[in-house]
């Protein structure tokens, strides 16, 4: 009798900040790119989501530090477990939890560096 093993799903080989995003070296030989402004709009958290659902508000308000804080940029990412990463945003934003396939469905396929 065999049994079938799942395959193991792909794993970050590295990631790196490159110019204006993020790149991954996948396990699996595939290399993905994502901008972090692709990343900051696809943020994956609760109200992130819920805010994506909403018609745009026209009379929306900056709040100053969302003025202040220029294009998305990554204030810090910490690795949570061996399945996800949180991103701080230089907005002030910290709850997104981008995990493993999230990264990997955001980025774009990219050919590698020579």
């Amino acid at each position: 009798m065999s049994s079938c093993m799942p395959a193991e799903p792909p794993k970050p080989l590295s990631l790196r900040r490159e110019g204006d995003g993020l790149a991954i070296d996948w396990s699996d030989g595939l290399r993905t790119f994502a901008t972090w402004r692709h990343l900051r709009a696809n943020c994956p958290c609760a109200s992130c989501i819920e805010a994506r659902a909403k018609p745009a508000d026209p009379f929306h308000v900056l709040k100053p530090q969302e003025v202040t804080a220029g294009p998305p940029q990554p204030v810090a990412m910490k690795g949570l477990g061996h399945y996800a990463y949180q991103i701080v945003w230089n907005d002030g934003h910290d709850t997104g939890i981008y995990s493993l396939d999230v990264l990997r469905e955001l980025g774009s396929p990219h050919p590698a560096r020579e």
